[in-house]
C-alpha cells in the first residue's frame, strides 16, 4: 500500500489523520457536492460494494444509487445541522442490497458512508436504554467505571473492554477493565502521553466514537485522492476513516486486531477513553455504534455529575477539618502548639503523604517527609518563588539541590504560606509517582514486533512511561490548591485570632462565621429547590427522551452558570456577560448575531432569573427562529430607562415564518411568568410572522450600574435534610392552602405537589405584602410561609394567620430555628428543598395538632 505521506515514530505527532486519503474497506464512501447532487469522489471498493453500473464520478447521485436511495441520503442530511453528528438511515436499499447509511456535510462537500445492513441486530435505542438503565444508580466515579467496562463488554462483545483515563501530564491510565479471563490484565498500568498524539486527541473531542474493523491496515483509496484544486478530503467526521499505519502496528503489536474508542468527555475536556480490543477482525454494525456513541454520551454526563457531588463532599469535609482545628485553637494560647496537635487532621485535607509545618523556626512532620537538614532548603524555594502565594511542585529534583537524596519520602511537594513575610509554611508531601507500580500482567508475554520497533509494544511503552516519570510525584490538580488556599485562610485566621486581646472580639468573630456559613447554606439549598423543581417537571407528550434530556441540561446548565457568577461576583453578574453566555454556542457564519447595551449589574435575584429566561429565548430561537436558518439574525440589545429600570429587548429576523405556540409549555410559563412573578417586572413576548420579538423589563432595585466591580470569590456548599416517610394514601382531605414563596419554580413544584396530595386550592403569593391583601378577602384553613423572602420576610403574615386562628408552617433553607422568633416556637417547620412526606406530615401536624381525624 502506498501512502499520500511518509510516517514514522519522529513525526507521528504531525500525521495528518484526518486527511488519510482512503477508508476502511468494510464500507464505502461517495463525496458529492454541498447539495449531494452530483458525484465527486468515491472509494474504490464503491463500485463493488454498491454493483455501479459505470463509473460513479461527475454523474448525478439519483443514477449512480437510484432515485429513492439518493432522496433518502439528501433528506438525512437536511437533519445533520452539525457534522459531529451525522444523520442516520438504516434499511437503504441500493440496487438489490441493503445498507445502513451515514450522511454529514462538512467543508462544502457532502459526505455519504456506506456500510453494508446486519442480518439481525437490536435497535440503538433499545440498546443504549439498557446500558444507560444500568449505570444511572452509580453513586461514586470508580462505581461507574468499574460497572461501564463490564456493561459494554457485555452488549457490545469485544473481547477486552478498558476505561483509560487521561492524566493531567498527558500520559493515560487504566482505571477499570472487563476481559476475556486468558488474556492479561492492564488495569492499573500507565502509558506515555505519546501513544495518543495531539491531533489524535482533538479528533476525539470532535468525533466521539471511533470503530477499527481490521488493524492489518487494509484501506480502500479514495478516487481521486486529490480534487481539482489540489486538496484532500477532510475525513475528520467520518467513521470509516482509515486508521494511521502507526496505530495500526501498536494494535497488532498487542495482538489486538479490531477495536472501538469511545470518547468520555468532562467539562469540555477529554476525560479519557471506553477503549474495546477485539483478538481478530469484527464488524461492529451501525446500529451498535450508534448505542454505544449514546450510552458514551450519558456516561460522560453522569461521570461529570459524580466528580461535582465529590468535589462538594470534598470541600464539606475539608470545611469540617478546618472548623475542628479552628474549635481547638480558640482554646490554645499557643498559635503553633494548636496547629501542631492538628496536622493529622490537615494531612487529610488533600491527598498526600505526608504534611509538615515550619512555624517559628521550629519543624514538625507527620507521615512522609524529607529529611530535617533538607527543610531550610525547602523554605528557601518557597519563600523565592512562592512570593507570599501557594507554591507546588510535583518534581522537587527540578528545583532542589540535592532532591534526588529523599525523591522516596518526598518527590513534589506544595507550600501553603501562613504569615505575610516569607517565615511559617506549611507542606503537603508526595512520593514518587511509580515506587509502588509495576506490570500486572504475565512478565513473560511475548508481543510480536513490527518494523517501527518495540517501542509499540503495551510493556515496552509501560517501561517508557516509567523512566519518562521517575522522580516525580503525581501533579498536583487545581483541586488541591483550592483546599490548601482554604486551609491557609484558615489557619492565618487563627494567628490574625490569637492577636486580638479581648474576648468579646473573638465571639463576634464566631458570630459573623456562623452568619455566612448560615447564609451560604440558605443559597445553595434554593439553588437545589429550584433544580429539583426543573427536573420534576414532566416531558411533554410526544418529547423525544433526548430532547428532554438536552433541555433539562441546558436549563440546569444555564442556572449554574448564573449561580456561579453569583457566589464569584459579589451576589450577582454582568448582563451583558450573561447574554454572551447564552447565545454564544449558536454563533456561526450563517447566523449573525448582534449583542450592545449599557455596563449593567444584576443583583444574585435577577441573575438567575434572567440566566432562565434567555436560555429559553437561545434554544427556541436556535430551534424554531432565526438561528434555525442560514442568513437569520437576532438582535439583543439593553438599557437603563429614565427610572433606573433595565429595558431588554429581543428582536429575531430572517428565520422560518412564525406562529404563536398552539400550547403553553414549561419553557413559555418561564418567559412569560419569571420576571413578574420572581422580580415584580414585565415580559412581553410577541410572534410576529416575521420573527419573535421580546420586550423584559427588569425593576430599578434590581439592577445597577457594573462599574468598579471587581473580586470574586466562592462559597461553601450546603447539606441535604432527610424528610420521613408516609404511606401513599395520605391526603389533605380537600384543604386550601396559601403559599407563601417568592420563588417561582419552587411556587410551581410546591403547587403541583399540594395538588396531587388533594390539596382543594392553593393560593400563591410572591410577597408578604400581597398575601396579606389576600387574607383580606380570604381565608385558608392552612399556610405554607418560606420564612426569608429575599427582601424581607414572613412573620407579618404569620401574626395575621395567628390573630385569625389560621394554622401554617414555616419552610427555611437555614440550618437552624434562629428568623423565627419565640412566640412561634410551637410552629412546625420544613427544611428546603422540599421533600413531598416531609411537606405533607407538617402540615398535618399543624392543622390537626392533635392527631385527630
Amino acid at each position: 500500500m502506498t501512502y499520500p505521506y511518509s510516517v514514522d515514530l519522529t513525526n507521528c505527532d504531525r500525521e495528518p489523520i484526518h486527511i488519510p486519503g482512503s477508508i476502511q474497506p468494510h464500507g464505502c464512501l461517495l463525496a458529492c457536492d454541498a447539495a449531494a447532487g452530483v458525484v465527486l469522489r468515491r472509494s474504490e471498493n464503491a463500485e463493488e460494494m454498491l454493483s455501479l453500473r459505470g463509473e460513479a464520478i461527475g454523474r448525478p447521485l439519483e443514477d449512480v444509487i437510484g432515485p429513492e436511495a439518493a432522496h433518502t441520503v439528501r433528506n438525512a442530511l437536511a437533519a445533520a445541522a452539525d457534522a459531529s453528528r451525522p444523520a442516520l438511515a438504516f434499511d437503504v436499499a441500493v440496487h438489490g442490497r441493503a445498507f445502513d447509511v451515514a450522511v454529514h456535510r462538512f467543508k462544502g462537500v457532502s459526505i455519504a458512508e456506506f456500510e453494508p445492513a446486519a442480518a439481525e441486530t437490536r435497535q440503538p435505542l433499545e440498546l443504549s436504554r439498557m446500558l444507560i438503565g444500568r449505570i444511572r444508580e452509580a453513586d461514586a466515579p470508580e462505581r461507574l467505571v468499574a460497572s461501564a467496562a463490564r456493561l459494554v463488554r457485555a452488549i457490545a462483545g469485544y473481547d477486552r473492554v478498558m476505561i483509560y483515563h487521561m492524566e493531567a501530564d498527558g500520559s493515560g491510565r487504566v482505571v477499570a477493565e472487563a476481559k476475556r479471563p486468558d488474556l492479561e490484565s492492564f488495569y492499573g498500568q500507565y502509558f506515555p502521553a505519546g501513544d495518543i498524539p495531539q491531533q489524535a486527541r482533538a479528533l476525539y473531542l470532535r468525533n466521539t466514537i471511533r470503530v477499527i474493523s481490521d488493524a492489518s491496515g487494509a484501506r480502500s483509496p479514495l478516487v481521486p485522492m486529490l480534487d481539482a484544486s489540489g486538496e484532500p478530503l477532510d475525513l475528520s467526521f467520518a467513521h470509516l476513516r482509515s486508521v494511521s499505519p502507526i496505530h495500526c502496528e501498536y494494535l497488532r503489536n498487542m495482538g489486538v486486531a479490531a477495536s472501538m474508542s469511545i470518547s468520555i468527555i468532562v467539562g469540555g475536556e477529554l476525560w479519557g477513553l471506553i477503549a474495546c480490543h477485539h483478538y481478530s477482525p469484527r464488524v461492529l454494525p451501525m446500529p451498535e455504534r450508534v448505542a454505544a456513541e449514546m450510552f458514551g454520551e450519558f456516561f460522560s454526563l453522569t461521570l461529570e455529575a459524580l466528580k461535582h457531588k465529590r468535589k462538594l463532599s470534598t470541600a464539606a469535609d475539608a470545611r469540617r477539618a478546618l472548623d475542628g482545628v479552628l474549635r481547638l485553637a480558640s482554646h490554645h494560647q499557643d498559635v503553633g502548639a494548636a496547629v501542631r496537635e492538628s496536622l493529622a487532621s490537615i494531612a487529610r485535607l488533600v491527598p498526600c503523604d505526608g504534611v509538615g509545618l515550619w512555624m517559628n523556626g521550629e519543624w514538625t512532620a507527620e507521615g512522609s517527609t524529607p529529611p530535617r537538614d533538607a527543610v531550610a532548603r525547602l523554605v528557601a524555594l518557597a519563600a523565592e518563588a512562592g512570593e507570599g502565594a501557594i507554591y507546588a511542585s510535583h518534581c522537587l529534583t527540578q528545583v532542589v539541590p540535592g532532591a534526588e537524596d529523599f525523591s522516596a519520602e518526598a518527590a513534589g511537594a506544595m507550600a501553603v504560606p501562613l504569615s505575610q513575610r516569607p517565615r511559617d509554611y506549611l507542606f503537603f508531601f508526595r512520593k514518587e509517582l511509580v515506587q509502588t507500580l509495576d506490570w500486572a500482567g504475565n512478565p513473560d508475554k511475548i508481543y510480536s514486533t513490527g518494523p517501527l520497533g518495540d517501542r509499540l509494544t503495551p510493556r515496552k511503552s509501560f517501561d517508557i512511561w516509567k523512566e519518562t516519570v521517575r522522580l516525580q510525584a503525581r501533579p498536583w490538580s487545581e483541586a488541591d490548591r483550592e483546599t490548601a488556599e482554604a486551609a491557609r485562610s484558615a489557619l492565618v485566621e487563627i494567628a490574625l485570632r490569637h492577636s486580638e486581646l479581648l474576648q468579646d472580639e473573638r465571639n463576634k468573630a464566631d458570630v459573623r462565621q456562623r452568619m455566612l456559613n448560615e447564609e451560604l447554606n440558605h443559597r445553595v439549598k434554593n439553588i437545589l429547590a429550584i433544580i429539583k423543581s426543573l427536573v420534576g417537571r414532566p416531558a411533554a407528550d410526544g418529547q423525544e427522551l433526548a430532547d428532554y434530556v438536552t433541555s433539562l441540561k441546558g436549563r440546569i446548565q444555564a442556572l449554574a452558570f448564573a449561580h456561579d457568577q453569583v457566589v464569584r461576583g459579589d451576589g450577582g453578574g454582568r448582563l451583558s456577560a450573561l447574554v454572551a453566555a447564552e447565545v454564544s454556542p449558536y454563533r456561526e457564519p450563517a447566523a449573525q448575531i448582534v449583542c450592545s447595551g449599557d455596563d449593567i449589574w444584576l443583583d444574585a435575584r435577577a441573575f438567575s432569573v434572567m440566566a432562565l429566561v434567555l436560555h429559553e429565548l437561545s434554544t427556541n430561537a436556535a430551534k424554531y427562529g432565526a438561528l434555525s436558518r442560514s442568513g437569520g439574525r437576532l438582535d439583543v440589545s439593553w438599557r437603563r430607562t429614565e427610572t433606573g429600570d433595565c429595558e431588554i429587548l429581543w428582536r429575531e429576523s430572517g428565520g422560518p415564518a412564525v406562529a404563536p405556540p398552539t400550547r403553553e409549555g414549561f419553557g413559555t410559563v418561564l418567559v412569560d411568568r419569571s420576571i413578574p412573578y420572581d422580580l415584580g417586572g414585565e415580559s412581553d413576548v410577541r410572534y410576529l410572522p416575521d420573527g419573535v420579538q421580546a420586550r423584559l423589563l427588569l425593576p430599578s432595585r434590581h439592577v445597577s450600574s457594573a462599574e468598579g466591580r471587581g473580586a470574586m470569590r466562592d462559597g461553601p456548599a450546603s447539606v441535604r435534610v432527610a424528610a420521613p416517610a408516609l404511606p401513599a394514601e395520605t391526603t389533605l382531605s380537600d384543604l386550601s392552602v396559601l403559599l407563601v414563596e417568592d420563588q417561582l419554580l419552587i411556587a410551581m413544584n410546591v403547587e403541583e405537589l399540594l395538588a396531587k396530595r388533594g390539596a382543594l386550592s392553593i393560593s400563591t403569593s410572591a410577597s408578604a405584602a400581597e398575601a396579606l391583601r389576600k387574607l383580606e378577602t380570604f381565608r385558608p384553613d392552612v399556610a405554607v410561609l418560606d420564612v426569608n423572602l429575599g427582601a424581607g420576610t414572613s412573620l407579618p403574615v404569620a401574626e395575621a394567620l395567628a390573630l385569625r386562628g389560621v394554622p401554617f408552617i414555616f419552610a427555611t433553607g437555614y440550618g437552624d430555628r434562629s428568623m423565627i422568633p419565640p412566640d412561634f416556637s410551637h410552629v412546625p417547620v420544613v427544611r428546603k428543598p422540599y421533600e413531598a412526606d416531609a411537606l405533607i406530615a407538617a402540615i398535618l401536624r399543624a392543622w390537626r395538632p392533635d392527631g385527630a381525624e
